[in-house]
């Protein structure tokens, strides 16, 4: 099983687009595959279908240790092989409540490891932040994956999220890695993106997803209707990408949990 966490506290990179269609795309690929919404916002469990007010338990309730992960786990609509685990509004308080809870930053390892023979992706969608829900992403994760947008700034406060994945790597999960920065929203007919392409292969050296995504409308399009792009349209050049890159990974067979393939 491979954890992979999905994060960027800087908003508008592609990171929820991403962990939801490199989510569906590892299932439709025939890897049982879990996303999980660690986003208060719920932008992944919307984007895939599911009714962030609905009865079911969430995220929220799990960490809190109110419900199993199991009794909050649902099918994706769309997804055989996928499973989501929602996220809930509530989850925007969840650092206040844990402040005080013993192991704190570990609270979501517990609830992967429950879980770990079931799946073999395991994709975490991360909040814009880098408090202690996001610590405690990094602390139950194999590798992070790294959404930059072919854009200005597109580096800005990248040095905040390194520092972060290197004290939790220090302190907590000494087997963190960095699965690839992945670039997003390139527009090829722009010098900008092209010269972002450059600086980041640059900067970065061999650690960049050979995979590019596109700025493309049918991306944006997709969420609103609760589908992966896969789902919404799967000969897009969005859905296209998405395939590249579940295929990297599916490729890269390294770091896997200890005792599992």
């Amino acid at each position: 099983m491979k954890v992979l966490a999905v994060s960027n506290q800087k908003g508008g990179v592609g990171k929820t687009t991403t962990a939801i269609n490199l989510a569906a795309c590892l299932g439709a690929c025939e890897k049982k595959t879990l996303l999980i919404d660690m986003d208060s916002q719920c932008n992944s469990t919307t984007g895939i279908g599911l009714d962030k007010e609905g009865d079911g338990f969430s995220s929220y309730e799990v960490l809190m240790g109110t419900c199993s992960v199991e009794d909050a786990i649902q099918p994706s609509p769309g997804i055989s092989y996928l499973d989501v685990l929602p996220s809930s509004v509530n989850l925007a308080g969840v650092e206040l409540e844990l402040v005080s809870a013993f192991s704190r930053e570990r609270k979501l390892a517990g609830v992967i490891e429950h879980v770990s023979d079931t799946y073999e992706y395991i994709i975490v969608d991360s909040p814009p932040s880098l408090g202690l829900i996001t610590v405690n992403i990094l602390t139950a994760v194999d590798a992070v994956l790294i959404p930059i947008q072919c854009e200005y700034y597109a580096l800005e406060g990248l040095a905040e999220l390194l520092n972060t994945i290197r004290l939790v790597q220090k302190k907590l999960n000494p087997s963190l890695t960095i699965e690839g920065v992945l670039l997003t929203m390139y527009d090829g007919r722009l010098n900008l993106s092209r010269q972002v392409v450059q600086d980041v292969r640059s900067y970065f050296s061999g650690n960049v997803f050979d995979t590019i995504i596109p700025r493309n409308v049918k991306l944006s399009e997709s969420p609103s209707f609760g589908k992966s792009i896969i789902e919404y349209d799967v000969m897009s050049r969005g859905a296209v990408a998405y395939r590249d890159l579940a295929n990297e990974v599916i490729n890269n067979t390294t770091p896997v949990r200890k005792g599992e393939q």
